[in-house]
């Protein structure tokens, strides 16, 4: 059985990867598309200006990098699939591989900022109140 091909809005991703930036855009929802539109902040073209030396350098034989960025508003295009991201939460850089279906989204999307809160057990030294919560 053959594998799924990826497709986003009916085309495959090498015919993403090869179409002008443009028409690329006009395939995003509209919040993403209004964003392109305007261009790209300075350090979104820092971003992808880094991808670029990158994808020079892996064709040479260089081995794959992490690029470290504290851009969480960049748009994941199509040439961002399969590159491996440092993105900063606000604490360390989360590590995220980019996949075809995060295409459109933001990059803070996959570094969250907040940790899900894990209280601890009540019992000795937590509070005055839970001082006479029995003990297992």
């Amino acid at each position: 059985m053959a594998r799924k091909v990826f497709k986003y809005r009916g085309y495959t991703l090498e015919e993403l990867q090869q179409m002008p930036l443009d028409n690329v855009i006009q395939l995003f929802p509209s919040r993403q598309r209004r964003s392109l539109k305007k261009g790209f902040l300075p350090r979104q073209k820092k971003v992808l200006e880094k991808i670029r030396k990158l994808k020079k350098e892996s064709k040479k034989g260089g081995r794959p990098q992490i690029i470290k960025t504290h851009c969480r508003d960049m748009i994941v295009l199509p040439e961002m699939i399969g590159l491996t991201f440092g993105i900063y939460n606000g604490k360390e850089f989360t590590e995220v591989t980019m996949q075809p279906e995060m295409m459109g989204c933001y990059f803070g999307e996959f570094a969250p900022t907040r940790k899900r809160v894990e209280h601890g057990d009540p019992g000795m030294g937590a509070t005055r109140s839970s001082m006479f919560v029995p003990l297992k």
